[in-house]
């Protein structure tokens, strides 16, 4: 494993009591820095703080509330006073149906967790940021978002917004000393498997040339590079973990 310099930073990652997010809470404090994990789950985001050590500390937050998130975004300057990179890895993927049977419910929350409540994460961080000239966010898009997954238009939708987001506060901060980028993994295998159904599991591995899934390490290591000083004049930017999937 290649050693990353995030030494004497501090990140939030939110969703990051499992799958993607405690991967790379995990590579970030390999890395040398501290973390503070977002999650709904405050019962699995303390016992992955405890599992992390002495440099992780979780804060309950639903990241869908505006509330829940300014909330959130206190208790971690308490925590710690100044926060440089912000990893948005908290998602749902909703059902695999049709879009003509797609429950209504079902699409208002992705999209509401995958996309609003990233937005208002970045929202509420970016004045942090920029009064101290100096942030890394990135921002867990998908591969779905440049495709289009079928039977899974709220996620594939969802994360095309966040895509086009990404792009567009990028370049609203390219005057500044933040950097805001996306990653589109196609599929890793993580817990939200089990959001899926074996059909559409299936499907994600049939389009992958390298024949298998990504590992939430190998995405966690490109998350990391793009949390740290290094990645310097990269913004806007979409970094592809496809297996070769995307080829554009």
């Amino acid at each position: 494993m290649n050693q990353l310099d995030f030494k004497g930073r501090h990140a939030v990652v939110t969703g990051g009591a499992t799958g993607l997010g405690y991967a790379i809470a995990q590579r970030l404090l390999q890395s040398g820095g501290s973390v503070t994990l977002w999650d709904r789950d405050r019962v699995a985001a303390e016992n992955a703080a405890i599992q992390l050590g002495s440099k992780a500390s979780a804060v309950t937050v639903d990241v869908a509330q505006h509330a829940s998130v300014q909330a959130a975004v206190k208790a971690t300057l308490l925590i710690s006073p100044k926060v440089d990179a912000l990893v948005n890895s908290a998602g749902v993927t909703g059902p695999n149906v049709k879009l003509w049977d797609y429950p209504v419910d079902d699409w208002r929350q992705v999209m509401d967790i995958n996309l609003t409540g990233l937005f208002m994460c970045c929202r509420e961080w970016v004045p942090h940021l920029r009064a101290n000239n100096y942030g890394r966010i990135v921002n867990i898009a998908s591969v779905a978002g440049k495709d289009g997954n079928p039977n899974a238009s709220a996620y594939s939708a969802s994360k095309a917004a966040v895509i086009a987001l990404t792009k567009s506060l990028g370049k609203e901060l390219a005057d500044s000393d933040v950097r805001v980028n996306s990653v589109t993994p196609a599929a890793v295998k993580t817990a939200m498997f089990d959001q899926m159904s074996s059909e559409h599991i299936a499907f994600m591995l049939s389009k992958i040339p390298m024949g298998r899934f990504g590992t939430p390490e190998e995405v966690a290591s490109m998350v990391a590079w793009l949390c740290t000083e290094e990645c310097s004049f990269s913004t806007g930017a979409v970094f592809d973990l496809s297996g070769g999937r995307s080829s554009y």
